[in-house]
């Protein structure tokens, strides 16, 4: 009897243990989150907005909030503030769910039901979307930011659709002013010289929307969201400077404009032997390099710049005018046996 008795109070002891906290869940209810909106603040920006439930005791609880996001993006997070804002494409809709968490000590207790809330998609068939929307970004000499965006029309837009392009850099929002034709008048392309773009940012989102307009459809608007720095075009490399000495090629030159450091950047070195063809491309990751060389050839020299890897990259610059350097010296001695022959000719 006495053993038993013993593991009676081991069972006891342990169920306590086990559930320490439920003395305190006991009889609270958990209710879900009120007023759940979903408002569009801004070009590819939702604010997600609620608010504690009226009817909710506090006691000794802490109260948070479970939220999903279904769509176009899916994403769970969880916050102790009634609101959110999240940067997306809303061409496609948007879709969330929020719930209220109860927590005891930080512990999670108890959680309420789902509340549902979404955004429609825009009026308009998708195939009268712009396609193949790519945009690059330049940096000039007095540091402003050009963009330059090029696109396709929808493949089920009617023949009149005219597109329109806008785009949100922080809270900056313009539409373009300078825009490229197709053959039937349509805008498909849009050139925006100065921006609000700021060059000296890292890892801001550009949004791009573009609409359309149509006598006969609904045109469905298309949004993209792009990196900054991933589709920045790289400006050329400055200052290229290349001699011999002796069997060696050097070649110096300067980072191209930008406001990252010389670290940033790695190159592409093209070298085309004119006497052999042969071909180069020397992957070079400081801004100056010396090669062994034939001395008797001649060589062209282009060099292009690129972000390295570990700052984003974005797209190839342009390849720096060409450089020759060296002679041939076979072509040098016929051209100089030619001049003596020449020279012989008229004196006879």
């Amino acid at each position: 009897v006495a053993s038993m008795m013993r593991v009676f109070l081991i069972l006891l002891w342990t169920t306590n243990l086990v559930q320490p906290n439920i003395p305190q869940a006991a009889g609270v209810q958990v209710f879900p989150p009120v007023n759940f909106t979903l408002t569009v603040s801004a070009l590819a920006e939702v604010r997600l907005h609620w608010k504690p439930n009226p009817n909710q005791e506090q006691r000794n609880y802490t109260i948070r909030y479970d939220v999903k996001i279904l769509s176009p993006v899916p994403e769970e997070y969880d916050t102790k503030k009634t609101h959110s804002i999240r940067t997306t494409a809303l061409h496609n809709g948007f879709s969330a769910h929020v719930r209220t968490l109860l927590l005891y000590h930080n512990d999670l207790q108890m959680r309420s039901d789902w509340v549902k809330e979404q955004l429609l998609p825009p009026p308009g068939a998708p195939e009268t979307s712009v396609t193949n929307l790519s945009c690059v970004t330049r940096i000039s000499i007095s540091r402003t930011v050009s963009l330059h965006c090029t696109w396709l029309p929808g493949q089920g837009a009617p023949e009149d659709t005219q597109y329109f392009l806008f785009y949100r850099y922080e809270m900056y929002t313009e539409e373009c002013q300078d825009y490229m034709k197709d053959k039937w008048n349509r805008n498909t392309g849009c050139r925006c010289s100065v921006t609000h773009i700021h060059p000296e940012e890292v890892d801001n989102l550009i949004v791009i929307h573009i609409n359309g307009s149509s006598k006969y459809a609904a045109i469905k608007p298309f949004q993209q969201l792009f990196n900054q720095n991933a589709i920045e075009k790289v400006n050329v490399p400055r200052n290229v400077t290349v001699f011999l000495e002796q069997n060696d090629l050097l070649a110096t030159w300067e980072k191209p404009i930008s406001p990252f450091p010389k670290e940033c950047f790695e190159y592409e070195f093209y070298l085309f032997n004119l006497k052999s063809g042969n071909k180069q491309i020397l992957k070079i990751p400081s801004n100056d390099f010396r090669l062994r060389i034939d001395v008797t050839s001649r060589y062209s020299i282009q060099i292009r710049a690129n972000h390295h890897i570990c700052c984003r990259r974005g797209f190839w610059s342009d390849w720096s005018e060409i450089i020759y350097v060296g002679q041939n010296k076979l072509e040098n001695s016929v051209a100089w046996i030619l001049a003596v022959l020449c020279v012989f000719t008229c004196c006879t």
